[in-house]
């Protein structure tokens, strides 16, 4: 499936050696170059910043990687970020979670394949999420009976960082990049996206005259 970002911001040409490095581990590790590091390329310091985050982020083990994964997918289902849903699936899918239960994030309270405690998680993501967020004491305190102080630290983290992409990504344009269409198993839609088009009127750049 191909890209069906919009490319708010130009895609930047990745060029030199700094550039072949990338598009080849991205090849490996994705089979293509991320829509989003044409975008960064602009601003390589910024991007070097970006992914020398992520390889510290990956390295985060002290929450259950289902937990972790459900979490995101929330935030980004939440901010509507068709790209970080479509990438998060993959990369779930990757891990080797469970995608019966993976798949059905987008429309978890409709669902019955959550544990109580993974409802927990999904609840307290979209809460964090949402703008004001609307995270309450109770459920906090239900997290840190369940998980401990550490998980619970590194979950919220999560959420943080998840809210991070998601804004950047929905900013700039991007979409769905047809990352899970490789998962043995559709993403579950909900009723508010399903066959939503984009009605965002065309670009038009206006450039000022010297």
């Amino acid at each position: 499936m191909p890209s069906t970002s919009r490319f708010r911001i130009p895609k930047a040409p990745i060029t030199g050696l700094y550039g072949a490095v990338m598009r080849l581990y991205a090849k490996r590790a994705f089979g293509e170059v991320p829509d989003g590091a044409y975008v960064y390329f602009h601003h390589k310091p910024l991007l070097k910043a970006v992914m020398g985050f992520e390889g510290k982020v990956a390295k985060w083990n002290a929450l259950d990687p289902t937990l972790k994964s459900l979490a995101q997918l929330a935030g980004a289902g939440a901010i509507g970020c068709s790209w970080c849903l479509d990438y998060g699936y993959f990369a779930a899918r990757n891990d080797g979670l469970d995608l019966a239960k993976i798949s059905q994030v987008p429309v978890w309270r409709d669902s019955d394949v959550f544990e109580p405690l993974e409802r927990d998680v999904l609840e307290y993501a979209e809460a964090m999420t949402a703008t004001p967020p609307t995270v309450t004491d109770w459920m906090v305190d239900k997290l840190l009976d369940q998980l401990g102080t550490a998980a619970v630290v590194e979950l919220t983290q999560m959420i943080a960082v998840e809210n991070m992409r998601s804004r950047f990504n929905s900013a700039v344009g991007l979409q769905s990049q047809g990352y899970s269409d490789v998962c043995e198993l559709p993403l579950a839609t909900s009723a508010g996206q399903a066959g939503e088009p984009d009605t965002t009127p065309p670009l038009t750049v206006v450039r000022s005259q010297a």
